[in-house]
């Protein structure tokens, strides 16, 4: 053979010449790929439309890899798609994308965000975004649009050696160029600037969960305004909630911090009450206040009647448990299943047991089942799935049937509703809601809801039904607070044993002058409403412990914040000399009003805040007190109270410890690492007058 028929046949196409090129197949290739490419962009554009940009970006490049339209027979035609697509792909990438040299902008006000937050540059929920001297610009529209557009212009192409672009290539680009200022307009969460390792000022990071807000209360005067009146609050949702967001090394916002659900979460020794028949008695106390050396705090605490441990009250309870799909974290319905398992084991044979889930539709998971069948309860329970949108009202109107169908006289007969918050179908006016529940209520049966998870929490709405349903809320945030609700305060959780509760202090103006009741903002009542047996209040339960406390002014101190009425001793009879007369040397007055569980009528109690209850130091009283006062120095700190900022959260834990006590169960211990880490998120501000001493010596 001869050497050419010996050659490699590759090494011979080497020296081949190439044929010239043809424009014709070129221009074809072109527009093909072109036209195949915009197909697949618009049959994209459906399925990516409200996707993050990095869903769009896997969208095009899925459509460049269905260009397959193209002349393979010309190696010059494959060249020219190559050259083509590779530019576009890529600039279609970086409009997507942000470089690292460009910065986000500030936050954008929204229209209907209230001027005050504007002002102090908030989010809609109280939490603290960015401060406008630390925000940076975005850049200059026009310069976003030039540098996108000048990628693919006609002295790019013609310098490739290809055909300027068409109208359609024009478009894509301008689109890209579209796409990249839409990404840099986008609003980007607050940067989280640190000092020391903690979170610098008060910042906080938005959590999408809502609160009822509120103002704190404000410091009053008895010469005009004698009377407080209030509803208790046995609630503990705040301080549980409060606690995780502390323990994730996150500040929540303001209107989350109820101060007193967070004290009413610890339980205290208070006088046991003798009889059902009247359910608790007063415990009262006046201390000085840590906070501050010129003011006291008036204690006043119940602790709900203890029923004889061989007492078994029957029980007819419905779990009405939310399986929407915002329920699949692992902190909520995988949670709700074995704090459900926990009351399970608690129940006996007197004692029923149904299921309703809500999703897309309400369902009966369980029907009317005696508590001693755990395994078919626990069963049901196990099968329930997150999935679908939430009907939470249509859920309620089942479970309330079901309720009334396995009602028990004489016993409890409760829902127990379960969920994230997230209401969005059914009964969806928050009124008709609240009117159905109250119906439902007067009908004997009462409504508890327990809420977990933490994004789209709406605890507004959890605190309303729970209020109007005469039950209580509490937050679920891990397997042990699912054990202290559900199994170390059941009695307290399933068992009413006194209904709308008031509360009213007259105070005595010829001793106080001024005083202020620190929390139940959202549960202020008016004066006239203590004696009104149609209005609403809270509702105590087996064992639970209630505390209010009051800070107050002693009159003729000199110390007062509110300056004394030119004119006030003008008016007749001084308003001092007629209370002294009265009552004298009394400081206050207590009247207590309630409803047994079976009664429409309310009992009256009454008693007097005398001298003999007044401690001279606060290294005198019992640690309840002392450890109360800690929790309510806490509370008011991380809301940025206005009255605690004589106060440091050094002194704060010194004070808890003081009154830490047994502690049997851990709660006080873990409240003062609470404390530490409040101090790390939230450091002490420079402006603050001193870090008082328990003994707020050296603070005058």
């Amino acid at each position: 053979m001869s050497d050419d028929m010996n050659e490699d046949p590759l090494a011979a196409l080497t020296r081949t010449t190439l044929p010239p090129p043809s424009a014709q197949a070129r221009q074809r290739a072109i527009e093909a790929g072109l036209a195949t490419f915009a197909a697949q962009q618009q049959k994209a554009e459906t399925t990516a439309k409200g996707l993050g940009w990095g869903a769009r970006l896997r969208t095009i490049i899925t459509s460049l890899k269905g260009i397959s339209i193209m002349d393979l027979r010309l190696p010059i035609g494959t060249a020219a798609i190559v050259l083509l697509v590779l530019p576009l792909g890529y600039q279609l990438y970086n409009s997507t994308m942000l470089t690292p040299d460009e910065t986000l902008p500030p936050r954008p006000v929204m229209a209907n965000q209230p001027a005050a937050e504007i002002a102090n540059n908030t989010a809609p929920s109280g939490q603290v975004v960015a401060s406008p001297d630390k925000a940076v610009a975005a850049p200059e529209p026009e310069t976003a649009g030039a540098d996108a557009a000048s990628v693919m212009t006609e002295d790019t192409m013609a310098a490739t050696g290809l055909a300027a672009p068409s109208t359609s290539m024009q478009s894509m680009v301008q689109t890209g160029a579209q796409m990249r200022q839409e990404a840099v307009a986008m609003p980007a969460p607050a940067p989280l600037a640190k000092t020391g390792g903690a979170i610098a000022g008060s910042m906080t990071v938005p959590s999408g969960d809502t609160f009822t807000r509120f103002d704190e209360q404000r410091l009053k005067t008895v010469a005009e305004d004698p009377v407080s009146t209030f509803s208790i609050d046995v609630d503990s949702a705040s301080y549980a909630y409060v606690r995780r967001m502390l323990e994730d090394g996150l500040l929540p916002a303001p209107d989350a911090v109820r101060v007193e659900e967070m004290i009413n979460y610890f339980p205290f020794d208070y006088a046991p009450a003798h009889s059902a028949a009247t359910p608790f008695e007063p415990s009262m106390a006046v201390y000085p206040t840590p906070w501050n050396p010129r003011t006291q705090l008036l204690q006043i605490g119940i602790k709900g009647y203890v029923p004889p441990a061989g007492e078994d009250k029957p029980s007819n309870l419905v779990f009405l448990i939310d399986t929407s799909g915002s329920m699949e974290a692992d902190d909520k319905l995988p949670l709700l299943k074995r704090a459900f398992a926990l009351l399970v084991d608690q129940l006996s044979d007197n004692d029923t047991v149904s299921i309703v889930a809500y999703a897309g539709s309400a369902g009966v998971v369980l029907e009317p089942t005696v508590a001693t069948q755990r395994a078919r309860i626990l069963s049901a329970l196990d099968n329930l799935s997150a999935g679908g949108s939430t009907a939470g009202a249509e859920g309620i109107e089942l479970a309330y049937r079901l309720a009334e169908q396995a009602k028990v006289a004489g016993g409890t007969n409760r829902v127990i509703l379960a969920t994230d918050g997230d209401f969005n179908v059914g009964i969806d006016d928050p009124e008709d809601l609240e009117a159905y529940i109250k119906a439902k209520r007067d009908s004997g049966v009462t409504l508890s809801v327990l809420g977990f998870g933490r994004g789209n929490l709406d605890d507004a709405t959890m605190q309303a039904l729970a209020q109007n349903g005469n039950g209580n809320a509490a937050y679920i945030s891990n397997f042990r607070e699912a054990q202290k609700v559900l199994v170390e305060e059941m009695g307290g959780t399933l068992d009413m044993i006194a209904k709308d509760v008031k509360i009213q202090v007259e105070f005595n103006p010829a001793i106080v002058s001024e005083y202020r009741l620190i929390g139940y903002e959202t549960r202020a009542l008016n004066r006239e409403d203590f004696n009104n047996d149609a209005v609403d209040a809270g509702d105590v339960g087996a064992g639970t412990t209630v505390t209010a406390l009051y800070e107050i002014t002693p009159a003729g101190s000199g110390r007062e914040l509110v300056d004394p009425l030119r004119y006030g001793a003008q008016a007749g009879t001084e308003p001092a000399a007629v209370a002294t007369m009265n009552a004298p040397g009394e400081i206050a007055f207590l009247k207590m009003r309630y409803k047994l569980p079976d009664r429409d009528v309310s009992q009256l109690i009454e008693a007097p805040v005398t001298p003999a209850l007044v401690y001279g130091d606060i290294a005198d009283v019992s640690d309840d007190m002392r450890f109360a006062a800690a929790v309510a120095a806490f509370g008011q700190k991380l809301r940025g109270s206005v009255y605690t900022t004589g106060i440091g959260w050094s002194a704060i834990e010194e004070l808890a410890r003081a009154g830490k006590g047994s502690d049997k169960n851990g709660y006080r211990a873990e409240f003062i690492n609470l404390v530490r880490t409040a101090s790390l998120l939230k450091p002490d501000s420079d402006s603050d007058p001193c870090d008082v001493a328990v003994s707020a010596e050296g603070c005058d």
